[in-house]
């Protein structure tokens, strides 16, 4: 029997209340839908995605795949990402790699979208569901300047809205509509003509096939844009800052990337963990100082009444630190609210 073509992509990103999101989204699809379709949902690397496939699979009728790298990509049938694995769509067929973490995903959904604007460039309709933060974003904009269609769910609807708002404040939407409504809009698009191929943009290809390799170098990096004086959180690299896209963001020559929310998460976790450090070896120090046996001025001139002076002191220290730690817990909190 010969295979049969495959003529659109849609491609699914999701995180915080995405399992019920996607549930719901997937019961809208027709039987007869004209195409495949690959889902991102940000889970832990130890989820089991055989259960969250299970739950899929009980809402359509379209087949459920927990794709294998290499395998072919079939048409009506739903592609889930493996848990602490990337999904990349190349023409006619799926790789399923461990590169390197997008915002401390893996899978990631900037990687899957990214990679299916390459294969399939105006055949790609991305589809951005609930979720903490700007994932999503700028693999959303590679589908765009690609030449493929945007849809987010209503912001009001989403669980977590975070997500499909920030979609929709850095490009132009094409459909921002309920979930409900996803499934005969998608059915009504695939039923006319088919769509034209369209140019890729060299920063979305190159972007694309780092993921795929699991590897740069300095010189693709240049590319990209210039090189930053920051550096990596993940393995101290050097950082570029991404010139083309829709928010700002940087990438480090062993692929980790991060957007500009997600580094300065990491770097206040980094100052938080310094800090908890600071207060550890000062209140050992402290401590120790207390419990040192007593003795008469030697000719170092230290006295159990020094020592003593010495502890305050240090226990001033530790005080203004957790101050720091309480000003910088607030700080984080107001970043993830935002």
């Amino acid at each position: 029997m010969e295979r049969e073509t495959v003529r659109n992509i849609i491609t699914i990103g999701t995180s915080a209340g995405g399992i019920s999101a996607v549930s719901r989204l997937v019961s809208t699809f027709h039987e007869d839908l004209d195409a495949s379709v690959f889902i991102v949902i940000h889970v832990s690397r130890d989820s089991m995605t055989d259960v969250i496939l299970n739950m899929i699979q009980k809402k359509t009728s379209l087949k459920c795949v927990i794709p294998a790298d290499q395998q072919r990509i079939e048409n009506r049938t739903i592609y889930l990402a493996p848990a602490d694995h990337h999904m990349l769509v190349e023409k006619d067929t799926i790789r399923v790699t461990k590169g390197a973490y997008e915002n401390h995903w893996r899978p990631s959904i900037d990687v899957l979208f990214r990679s299916a604007a390459v294969a399939y460039n105006s055949c790609v309709t991305g589809i951005i569901l609930t979720g903490l933060l700007d994932d999503g974003t700028s693999g959303m904009y590679a589908i765009k300047r690609s030449g493929g269609l945007c849809m987010i769910q209503e912001p009001s609807e989403a669980d977590f809205p975070d997500m499909p708002n920030n979609v929709l404040h850095n490009m132009e939407v094409d459909y921002n509509v309920s979930i409900d409504e996803m499934g005969p809009i998608l059915s009504d698009l695939f039923s006319r003509a088919g769509c034209k191929d369209t140019p890729v943009p060299d920063d979305v290809k190159l972007e694309a096939e780092i993921a795929k390799r699991m590897s740069s170098s300095v010189e693709d990096l240049k590319k990209l844009g210039e090189i930053s004086p920051l550096t990596c959180p993940d393995c101290g690299g050097i950082l570029v800052k991404v010139e083309a896209d829709a928010v700002p963001r940087y990438r480090c020559y062993t692929g980790h990337t991060f957007t500009e929310k997600a580094l300065e998460n990491e770097q206040l976790k980094g100052i938080e963990e310094s800090l908890w450090v600071a207060i550890r070896m000062l209140e050992e120090r402290k401590n120790l100082l207390r419990t040192m046996k007593k003795y008469e001025p030697t000719g170092n001139g230290i006295t159990e009444q020094s020592r003593k002076q010495r502890a305050e002191e240090i226990q001033l220290h530790v005080d203004r630190l957790k101050v720091m730690l309480m000003d910088l817990g607030e700080h984080t909190n107001s970043l993830q609210i935002n």
